[in-house]
């Protein structure tokens, strides 16, 4: 397949906090053929997630906060996720670090990249870098919860690691990038042995 692809046109929605635009483009089919189609896509920016753990306890670190979207598609509106946030001009490391740090009050130690991940990448434009880093259990810098001027209120809690995957399986747990990097961790775990 050729990789031309045009750009016909871009036509501004709405441009709050992110951008939301409806393009126009032209481009190849496998067949060899061309096609233009109009495509919705917003854009916020991309992000970093971090999934905090601690081997030796055998628990990790978790946050619930309310989310719009899922309680509009008739799911719990408080989402049980990993931190994470957007890059805001910030590497993703230093971004997933702040994250950590403002949502949990815990300071991530040894941040390994694992992954990005597109989100949804039929509507938005966000990428994901997803880490993994440890934390120590019951030293927290601070109490967490988000930045109140953002309107965070987030909760913050502490479970075992393998409660945590069992909450993939019960729907609990249903935000992608929290079940991406859990999955990634008990990978690593096979791995590693232990």
């Amino acid at each position: 397949m050729s990789d031309k692809i045009i750009i016909e046109s871009v036509t501004k929605l709405a441009h709050n906090w992110g951008r939301f635009d409806d393009y126009q483009v032209n481009h190849p089919r496998r067949d060899g053929g061309s096609q233009t189609v109009r495509r919705e896509v917003y854009d916020h920016g991309s992000a970093a997630a971090v999934l905090l753990h601690a081997p030796e306890a055998g628990t990790i670190i978790l946050t619930r906060q309310f989310r719009l979207p899922p309680h509009l598609n008739g799911d719990a509106a408080w989402m049980i996720e990993v931190p994470a946030g957007m890059l805001d001009g910030e590497s993703a490391a230093v971004a997933a670090h702040r994250e950590a740090v403002e949502e949990t009050g815990y300071e991530p130690a040894d941040l390994q990249f694992m992954f990005n991940a597109y989100m949804s990448p039929g509507s938005l434009t966000e990428k994901c870098a997803c880490f993994l880093a440890r934390y120590t259990p019951g030293a927290p810098l601070h109490a967490g919860g988000g930045l109140e001027h953002e309107g965070e209120d987030i909760e913050v809690f502490e479970i075992g690691f393998a409660e945590a995957l069992a909450m993939i399986e019960t729907g609990e747990i249903i935000d992608a990038k929290t079940i991406m990097l859990l999955q990634a961790l008990a990978l690593q775990q096979m791995r590693d042995g232990s």
